[in-house]
């Protein structure tokens, strides 16, 4: 019940933070996007914030022998740049930059019931559903972050 707890705080934190910042409106992402036009350098602070809190954070967490809620760590273990982390990379920004939407942002603005963001999220699911099908059905390893292939 705790990891529950935890899990769902962490998400409401997460999407209030998107919404103080107003990462949920697709028109910041896209305004950060053009860089020869109206450029809007908020999605730069709010990286920067991100990683000025994130950055120390980890630091001292991983000093811990465990984690609250867990057994051990569980830290990726993959390094290698492959074609799927390419291509992958390459979908989620063409998306990120067409739609001004990632699947964080996304999701919390949900609660908008706004159209365009039902059918992106609609869109996306569908996309990872298809993507899976795609792996399995060509008997592709399905890896996870925490693969050591």
């Amino acid at each position: 019940m705790k990891l529950i707890v935890s899990a769902f705080s962490s998400g409401v934190i997460f999407g209030l933070g998107l919404a103080v910042s107003e990462m949920t409106d697709p028109a910041r992402v896209t305004g950060f996007l053009d860089l020869a036009g109206a450029w809007d350098p908020t999605l730069v602070f709010v990286m920067g914030g991100a990683l000025l809190i994130s950055l120390p954070g980890f630091a001292l967490i991983l000093r811990q022998p465990r984690p609250l809620l867990g057994a051990e760590f569980m830290r990726p273990t993959k390094k290698d740049i492959d074609a799927r982390l390419v291509g992958g990379a390459a979908i989620f920004g063409v998306g990120w930059g067409l739609s001004g939407f990632c699947p964080g942002p996304a999701i919390a603005a949900l609660s908008t019931l706004s159209p365009a963001v039902v059918l992106f999220v609609a869109a996306m699911i569908a996309g990872q559903w298809l993507a899976l099908q795609v792996e399995l059905r060509f008997g592709m390893n399905v890896p996870t972050i925490y693969d050591d292939e």
